[in-house]
């Protein structure tokens, strides 16, 4: 699969190119960028921008200028934390890919194959704790795009219809990917390089709403924010441009 192709062998560097090679993060080819963007678009997920927006709004009623203050600042820790978190897991998977399968010259192409192959591997107790582990994030990933479905559905699109019937809406697509047979494996990496395309859309018109005073009042944006933000949107943006590039001059 794409993990194939990530590294380098390691018995064709010395010992300084190894170190250099281990701490200097690279790009070799377009299945690691493939890999890169699709990380990116795993943690920084941008129906989440939406959903954070749409619960803390019950939060934010009468509410003076120093309590609005705090609940910004409470919010900016939760984000942050939660940010890092998704950071990093999608980390330690790439990591134990390299550790493990890479290391032993395996190719895991399905998610099955990644259960069956750590247990030989590192015993027993890693496949059960791959599996607590897939579930968990099945579950967690499930009710954060749900609800930023719903989230979308009712706020900007404007659809007024009972939520089970919304959830069922944004969770159809990933229902019949599953009954389909297509490898659940692949289709999550394409997913998530989906949303690292789709980020821009939700990213920049924060970034101009959050910069303009007469809407944001004494919580607007200071510049600092403003080229921080735009020089992370830029480089998403090359990101994704380069993935494209390299793909589609593959193919000619």
């Amino acid at each position: 699969m794409f993990l194939r192709n990530i590294g380098v062998q390691e018995e064709t560097l010395t010992e300084t190119e190894l170190i250099e090679h281990t701490l200097i993060p690279s790009l070799p080819n377009s299945e690691a960028v493939f890999i890169a963007v699709g990380m990116l678009g795993a943690t920084a997920m941008p129906h989440v921008i939406y959903l954070h927006s749409q619960l803390v709004q019950h939060r934010n009623k009468d509410q003076s200028e120093q309590e609005k203050k705090k609940h910004l600042r409470m919010e900016r820790i939760d984000i942050t934390i939660a940010v890092n978190i998704a950071f990093i897991v999608n980390a330690a998977m790439v990591v134990v890919s390299a550790a493990v399968f890479y290391k032993n010259g395996m190719v895991v192409d399905t998610i099955e194959q990644a259960h069956q192959s750590l247990s030989p591997l590192l015993g027993a107790a890693s496949g059960g704790a791959f599996g607590i582990a897939l579930i968990a994030s099945g579950l967690s990933s499930s009710a954060v795009g749900t609800m930023a479905g719903q989230t979308i559905m009712q706020g900007f699109v404007g659809l007024k219809i009972n939520d089970n019937i919304t959830r069922f809406i944004t969770m159809l697509p990933g229902m019949l990917i599953i009954i389909s047979g297509i490898n659940p494996m692949q289709t999550l990496v394409m997913s998530q390089v989906i949303l690292s395309f789709i980020l821009p859309f939700a990213i920049i018109p924060m970034l101009l709403i959050t910069a303009r005073k007469d809407l944001m009042g004494s919580m607007v944006n200071k510049q600092t924010t403003n080229i921080i933000g735009w020089l992370i949107t830029a480089v998403i943006i090359i990101a994704n441009i380069i993935l494209l590039y390299l793909t589609f001059s593959k193919q000619v």
